[in-house]
């Protein structure tokens, strides 16, 4: 059963703390190694894109429009180190732990490695 709640602060809370217990997040990648990124909520004209702190989480939102992905692991430093540098040079946010109606912050890739450091 999901830790997730429609605070989507206590989400990401949870999310920062997960992830450095298990050193793993799960993003949501299809068959042609495409990464699912959208359009921000929060910031017009911003895409972001989402990820979890456990599989399980992320799997629940492969259905309907992005049932063509499925919950695909990173380890954490790749994550914080690798992928925040590429996510900041291309203007895309990281969107933390999205709940069932995906609610959910959406931050700036740098200050999601600064909670790693």
């Amino acid at each position: 059963m999901t830790k997730l709640t429609a605070d989507v602060q206590k989400n990401a809370d949870l999310f920062f703390t997960e992830s450095k217990e298990t050193q793993v997040v799960y993003g949501l990648c299809n068959e042609e190694g495409d990464w699912l990124s959208v359009d921000s909520s929060e910031f017009e004209e911003s895409e972001v894109m989402p990820f979890w702190s456990n599989e399980a989480d992320a799997t629940y939102h492969c259905v309907e429009e992005w049932a063509e992905f499925q919950a695909t692991a990173l380890p954490l430093d790749v994550f914080a180190q690798d992928w925040m540098v590429t996510l900041a040079e291309d203007g895309v946010l990281v969107g933390l732990n999205w709940n069932d109606r995906l609610e959910g912050v959406e931050m700036e890739p740098q200050d999601v490695a600064k909670q790693y450091l």
